[in-house]
């Protein structure tokens, strides 16, 4: 089987968000929005797992263009999370994980797309 990189990227992610979610958990205002970060970071692993089963290309488009959509969420919530000073990140390296991911996912987006006009 073929590694699938922006699948790999997308878990790896996902257990950092994971850990990022348990350490704000104890803060009031933190926990809300917490959420929303651990909903849309963990559903980019899930739309792509569910793209690789697609029962068509535009079945592939749909769902790996609902990842491109949960990783840009996800991006935004890690930005406020940043700038607030709930996440502790000096060297941004989890903003430009996540602006990796999203790039793959356009690119990929992109070139189903193309391919599906032909």
């Amino acid at each position: 089987m073929r590694k699938n990189i922006v699948l790999e990227k997308a878990e790896e992610f996902s257990l950092k968000i994971i850990k990022v979610y348990q350490d704000i958990q104890t803060d009031p205002i933190g926990r809300t929005l917490n959420k929303q970060l651990l909903r849309s970071a963990t559903s980019v692993g899930a739309n792509v797992t569910e793209a690789q089963g697609a029962q068509s290309r535009k079945d592939f488009i749909m769902k790996m263009s609902i990842a491109h959509k949960e990783a840009r969420e996800s991006l935004y919530w890690i930005k406020l999370f940043t700038q607030s000073g709930f996440i502790k990140d000096p060297h941004h390296s989890l903003l430009h994980e996540y602006e990796e991911i999203i790039k793959l996912l356009t690119v990929i987006v992109n070139t189903a797309r193309k391919n599906s006009i032909r």
